[in-house]
């Protein structure tokens, strides 16, 4: 059967008492699977429970927030449900952050735990976060490695003071939570500069990700590379929590890298493989394209980027997909807001993101908040039962996200065509996306702005080849100041997370502006335009 669950009636009331249901449905089957570590689906409640019962232990309870900053493995989703279980939010940060990026969202959710990678690509993650460490944060956890801080704890250590709380307890709060209760507080990037945490609850993620299930036919037994980051709502609605959902296999991917993922496809018999284009141009690039046995391979589901039908033809054909599906979300929607049907040609999945999934409303309105004709461009928002709670601890925002007749707007331009799918067609807020990473010109711009020899920068995105998109940044010096580009790109790497690095920087004496003032953004994309076609024809 395509769906575990025919209902969203149907379903449990969360996701911890979705991981105790599902231990009765697919009991042997293989629930997480990672190198040499594999767990059932039989076997998952009893390691959730043991982490519910040390935070019981630890004083964490309904509502507190935990963070974890990991790449993704096991131990993350575990450790998920477990503090779910707990009755806790779960707050994922960004494994590409920094220290002082990653101690702003701590402190701002007031987590008062944070599970934390001890190392991981060369990168000691405690050792950052000690650096700009918000007192409100009381106790970091370290996998993998020993803490260097009194009062932290290495992760089988803290999971010891399980043995002081009852299984009966843990049980019980995990069987306690209702769908209306927070389930996560995901932050995304807003145009400010300033970082929003998104409030979800456990009932509308798990009626969202069950359509998912369906409309892709995720089928008990699947094996899902999880190569999306389980701290972004890809790689965990669409990635782990849709495996719970239907049944299939978790097999967990720490980093996108071509050959492993190639390999891990073919040797251990991948069948779900969802993510960014990039991901599957490398894969129909790679030298060694019809001499592994890719077989295997079912579905595929891309978005986060413009995408040639081609590309779409070549999955189906070179790669065997029977099931290929683009989509469309943001955070505030829980992730998921429209989808293709698997079954539209390849020019339908490639330039639309579909319609939208069952119990949410969706609307192309103009500035004054009515609806445009089809075809025509417009803002796009969106009204149902998975929006988000609110803002954490921001109601202004809230305020300014939601209009009187309930409609979220997403700050997306785009237009419907005369069969419901819905095309994106720009940003009203000139988001641009790297490698799958959403990008906002006013943080980045807020952070180069902090170096001392520029006097104005704006940054936007320009397309680039293999990524997309990438960051160009337009710098204006302060007089008598000396710069290059290499030396700001170099700069940038040391305080901000990689994907935000402008990749192109060009220096101007001084920046186009409209009538109002401001950079006139539109013009500047224009220029750049004109300088790269010269330099091409010269």
């Amino acid at each position: 059967m395509a769906s575990v669950y025919p209902s969203f009636e149907d379903l449990p009331a969360s996701i911890p008492a979705l991981v105790l249901e599902a231990a009765e449905r697919h009991g042997p089957r293989a629930a997480l699977e990672h190198g040499e570590q594999r767990i059932t689906y039989a076997e998952l409640p009893g390691h959730m429970l043991q982490v519910t019962r040390a935070l019981i232990a630890a004083g964490i309870g309904k509502g507190d927030r935990v963070v974890i900053w990991a790449p993704n493995c096991v131990e993350w989703v575990v450790l998920a449900l477990g503090l779910q279980a707990a009755g806790a939010v779960l707050v994922p940060l960004n494994t590409r952050m920094k220290g002082a990026e990653a101690a702003d969202i701590v402190a701002r959710s007031g987590a008062r735990l944070a599970f934390v990678q001890g190392s991981f690509l060369g990168t000691d993650y405690p050792a950052m976060l000690d650096q700009y460490r918000p007192a409100t944060l009381e106790r970091m956890v370290v996998i993998g490695t020993a803490p260097s801080q009194p009062g932290d704890q290495e992760l089988q250590q803290f999971l010891a003071g399980a043995g002081q709380v009852p299984l009966e307890q843990a049980l019980a709060s995990a069987r306690s939570i209702a769908p209306t209760d927070l389930s996560d507080l995901l932050f995304t990037s807003g145009t400010t500069g300033k970082s929003k945490g998104v409030m979800c609850a456990h009932g509308p993620s798990l009626r969202a990700f069950n359509e998912y299930v369906r409309i892709i036919g995720l089928v008990p037994g699947d094996r899902y590379l999880v190569v999306n980051p389980f701290f972004h709502s890809f790689g965990y609605k669409a990635g782990w929590l849709t495996c719970l959902l239907g049944g299939a296999t978790i097999l967990p991917q720490p980093v996108f890298d071509a050959d492993e993922v190639f390999r891990r496809v073919a040797e251990e018999r991948i069948t779900v493989l969802p993510g960014p284009p990039t991901l599957y141009l490398s894969m129909l690039d790679h030298p060694e394209l019809g001499r592994k046995d890719l077989s295997s391979l079912r579905v595929a589901v891309t978005g986060a980027s413009t995408i040639p039908p081609v590309l779409i033809q070549r999955i189906r054909q070179e790669l065997g997909c029977a099931v290929v599906t683009t989509a469309y979300g943001l955070t505030e929607c829980g992730g998921l807001a429209t989808i293709c049907d698997p079954a539209d040609s390849a020019e339908v999945i490639a330039g639309t993101s579909g319609k939208p999934i069952p119990g949410t409303e969706l609307a192309i309105l103009d500035s004054e908040g009515k609806p445009v004709p089809v075809g025509h461009n417009g803002e796009i928002c969106l009204r149902g039962f998975h929006l988000m709670q609110g803002y954490f601890d921001d109601p202004g925002a809230t305020q300014d996200t939601f209009d009187a007749q309930g409609w979220l707007h997403t700050g997306d331009i785009g237009s419907l065509d005369g069969q419901g799918n819905l095309r994106i067609t720009g940003r009203l807020k000139d988001m641009f996306i790297v490698g799958g990473f959403n990008c906002y010109p006013a943080e980045i711009e807020a952070a180069l702005s902090e170096h001392p020899a520029i006097a104005q920068v704006a940054v936007l995105g320009v397309p680039d080849e293999r990524m997309g998109e990438v960051g160009c940044a337009c710098v204006v010096l302060r007089q008598g100041e000396a710069l290059t580009a290499v030396e700001l790109i170099t700069w940038s790497r040391e305080r901000m997370a990689n994907y935000k690095v402008p990749r192109r920087v060009e220096f101007f004496e001084q920046l186009p502006t409209n009538a109002s003032n401001k950079v006139d953004k539109l013009l500047l994309a224009r220029q750049l335009r004109e300088e790269e076609s010269a330099s091409y024809s010269v």
